[in-house]
């Protein structure tokens, strides 16, 4: 396979990174889908489940969940790697703080309390009266629901746990800024092919899936979510050294055909092995270690797979305001895509907005939707547009407001021209 197999779109040499825009708000829109599909997966635990669920819906929801969450992250850090270039790292600091910390806690206090109420509720735990259970969830020392606190009660972060985690990730790589820029920087790093790279990320991402997964479950903690930690902070790692190479950059755009065809193999296999194809196979994971690095394998591949053939087609597509500009004068433009990028500017700051909000309203509209017994494919449409509806007049009102703009970590309209492609936003 050499550099001349496919046509290469050079990356354009600009200031502004309009596929990581691009890729974020499209990231985000995934996740509003797979938070709905939550809702009517059958077997999967969630905070309220539909009375209709389906078993097939499974194998469609693993397609994106191995790496969904990798995304974000992915796009996080190579944002902060480009904008560490400009600003110093106490500015920045106190940038992510801000927007991050701040959004949190409100988010904790105000946004997430319907979840747990009408989680509760579902469940027959606690009786009608949602202010009563909003004194009872603030209360650390509460007695309602002493089965489902933890050390601060019944307060939680449920859908908002990324933020803590992309805020801690973010510190620990502002604090070693200038050895992880002397490491990206130095020459035998930027001299190593992408091939090698690629072979050394997943040798260090299959020891993290051995040794680490069979040891710490998934928790969204923090404190204790030892697995999770050891893949979000490596690809958080990856993606910050990665936005330093342009060689490696341009060769995900350039193998994003081969990325791909990995990624839909890799998950064929899962899907096949989730169905009992693989009876023998199956049958000695527990003892053989070989086995058990095959499965891990293929696991680490799709996962990286996902990742870059996402991230190669965003950077052949989408690095433009407008998508690409042959998209964007013809079809783009009588589709009414916005060329000039306003849209793109638009949707980065909406998208923390949307994220605080979005799957609150979802569970609020699942509560009120399902004693109407609607079919499920109707109610589900019905969801998703009473959800985007939602999220689209909140973050109006949240714009329009100076003090939810603060509390939901959106800049006063007179710095987001200079906040540029979003790079410097909480969620970038």
């Amino acid at each position: 396979m050499t550099q001349t197999d496919f046509p290469r779109r050079p990356v354009p040499v600009i200031d502004r990174r309009y596929d990581l825009d691009w890729l974020r708000v499209l990231a985000f829109a995934v996740l509003i889908l797979y938070h709905i599909g939550m809702y009517y997966v059958a077997d999967w635990g969630w905070h309220i489940k539909s009375s209709v669920t389906s078993v097939p819906l499974q194998d469609f929801m693993i397609l994106t969940n191995p790496w969904r969450m990798s995304l974000l992250f992915l796009i996080s850090a190579m944002a902060l790697s480009l904008v560490q270039q400009k600003m110093s790292a106490m500015s920045l600091l106190r940038l992510r703080s801000s927007r991050l910390l701040i959004p949190l806690l409100f988010g904790m206090f105000v946004i997430v309390v319907p979840q747990v109420y009408f989680e509760a509720r579902s469940q027959n735990l606690i009786p009608p009266g949602y202010l009563d259970f909003w004194w009872h969830y603030i209360n650390p020392k509460t007695d309602l629901l002493p089965d489902h606190h933890s050390p601060i009660g019944l307060l939680t972060w449920n859908h908002l746990w990324f933020l803590p985690y992309l805020w801690c990730y973010s510190m620990l790589v502002l604090l070693l800024r200038w050895p992880l820029n002397a490491l990206a920087q130095s020459k035998w790093l930027q001299q190593l092919p992408a091939r090698y790279a690629f072979l050394l990320l997943v040798l260090v991402f299959v020891a993290i899936v051995f040794y680490l997964r069979p040891l710490f479950e998934s928790t969204n903690a923090l404190v204790d979510d030892w697995y999770n930690h050891g893949r979000y902070f490596g690809v958080f790692i990856a993606g910050y050294l990665l936005a330093q190479h342009k060689l490696w950059w341009q060769a995900v755009i350039d193998y994003r055909r081969w990325f791909l065809v990995l990624a839909v193999l890799c998950y064929s296999i899962a899907i096949a092995d989730r169905h009992q194809m693989f009876p023998t196979l199956a049958a000695q994971f527990e003892t053989s270690v070989l086995v058990q690095l095959i499965y891990r394998l293929n696991s680490v591949l799709n996962h990286w797979g996902w990742l870059f053939a996402v991230l190669g087609y965003a950077g052949f597509w989408l690095n433009r305001p407008g998508f690409s500009a042959d998209f964007s004068a013809g079809i783009g433009a009588r589709l009414g895509f916005d060329v000039s990028g306003n849209k793109l500017r638009y949707c980065t700051q909406a998208i923390l907005p949307w994220y605080l909000l979005h799957q609150t309203l979802i569970i609020v509209f699942a509560s009120w939707l399902k004693p109407l017994a609607i079919p499920a494919s109707l109610e589900a449409v019905l969801l998703l547009l009473l959800t985007c509806a939602g999220c689209y007049f909140g973050y109006e009102l949240i714009r329009r407001v100076a003090l939810l703009r603060w509390l939901c970590g959106v800049s006063a309209p007179a710095t987001q021209r200079l906040t540029g492609n979003g790079l410097q936003t909480s969620m970038g």
